[in-house]
């Protein structure tokens, strides 16, 4: 990374920011490490843009409203789910401070990065209890550590695919009632619908519901997603939230995106790629140098290979790129391939397979010639 200017404050000369799938890798022509949606719809833009958009544009709030099932004063529109963490956590969390410790996030990793990093970067302190080895919540820990001030939750979790299980969700809230907001992301709901909390909205004040339209709706490039909560949550987030959050061409398509035929275009598009994912996760349980292949709820899956960066790397030599999530806690030799169209995912699959023999024989021939070696010994 390039230097930072010396007037910079000190926090952002050490902070490591977050290595999103374009900044950490570029180039190839196959695109499978950043969950996004190759099934692609357009869209088409009219009228002017001299003025200044609506701040919470009211199509766009009721629009998504109706879709999500809740009241228009529940729904906060942001420029992306990254913007409502950020939200969250500038509206509710003190700082620390020289004669302050400051509050706490709650954060179970392995998960989405972005919960530390926005902490981090707002001099949030960050309490971390790891999932546990089902890759559900340690609710034990999570009771026994000091009161945050939000609780993350991701699910469907990114990278690992898995469902938290709705009983635990319900079992965090219960416990941080008037004491803590739990923050559920739901950025790939839309690949198990089943699973929402959003039913507990109404019963559960300190329940915030993260969405996003980057995911099933296919339009990461749009950058709008939504912070779905009671009304008292949602006006705290209002008074530190930009001006002009939302450009007004993004406005325009993600209410199109709502629309009836929008939403019928999504549901096919999450049943293709759920389709795509489960012939991926049987072709990755065929081949032997798969260790594991962890479930997946969304729209990528995670593999534990013997080489995580070497098996990126030979991907990337022939164009594709997958990433390695090797990095997180409790995770190792791990990548994540997102699940592309049905032309990409052939070549992922031809690309994983000659890998993987060229692997496998490497192995043998290693074997043999240790075999020989032992035999002259003798």
């Amino acid at each position: 990374m390039s230097s930072v200017n010396p007037l910079a404050r000190n926090l952002v000369k050490q902070l490591t920011p977050y290595a999103s799938a374009r900044l950490s890798m570029s180039g190839g022509s196959v695109w499978l490490n950043a969950n996004e949606n190759a099934l692609a719809p357009e869209y088409q833009l009219s009228g002017s843009y001299n003025r200044y958009p609506d701040c919470q544009p009211p199509a766009l709030i009721q629009a998504y409203a109706a879709y999500a099932g809740v009241k228009p004063e529940q729904v906060l529109v942001s420029r992306g789910a990254d913007e409502g963490i950020e939200l969250l956590i500038r509206s509710f969390c003190e700082p620390q401070s020289q004669n302050q410790q400051g509050d706490s996030v709650l954060i179970c990793p392995p998960t989405y990065g972005m919960y530390a990093i926005s902490a981090e970067s707002n001099q949030v302190r960050r309490t971390i209890i790891p999932l546990t080895a089902e890759l559900t919540l340690d609710t034990e820990a999570i009771f026994a550590a000091p009161t945050p001030k939000l609780v993350f939750i991701c699910s469907p979790n990114n990278p690992t695919g898995d469902l938290i299980p709705r009983q635990q969700i319900i079992d965090v809230l219960e416990f941080y009632k008037d004491k803590a907001l739990v923050v559920v992301d739901e950025a790939y709901i839309e690949f198990a619908p089943e699973a929402t909390v959003l039913s507990l909205l109404d019963s559960y004040p300190n329940l915030v519901v993260l969405r996003t339209l980057s995911k099933a709706f296919a339009l990461a490039g749009l950058r709008c997603g939504f912070t779905l909560a009671a009304p008292d949550i949602i006006n705290a987030l209002k008074k530190m939230i930009a001006p002009y959050p939302l450009a007004a061409p993004v406005a325009e398509i993600a209410t199109q995106a709502l629309s009836s035929e929008g939403q019928a275009r999504m549901r096919q598009s999450v049943n293709t790629i759920n389709q795509l994912r489960d012939a991926f996760i049987q072709f990755a349980k065929s081949q032997p140098a798969v260790l594991k292949v962890y479930p997946s709820n969304a729209n990528y899956v995670l593999l534990q290979v013997k080489d995580a960066a070497a098996c990126v790397a030979a991907l990337v030599n022939e164009g594709i790129l997958i990433r390695n999530q090797s990095s997180q806690i409790g995770l190792s030799q791990v990548v994540r391939v997102s699940i592309g169209n049905p032309d990409e995912m052939a070549l992922v699959q031809d690309a994983l397979a000659r890998y993987f023999q060229q692997q496998n024989a490497s192995n043998n021939t290693a074997n043999t010639n240790s075999q020989l070696l032992s035999a002259g010994a003798n």
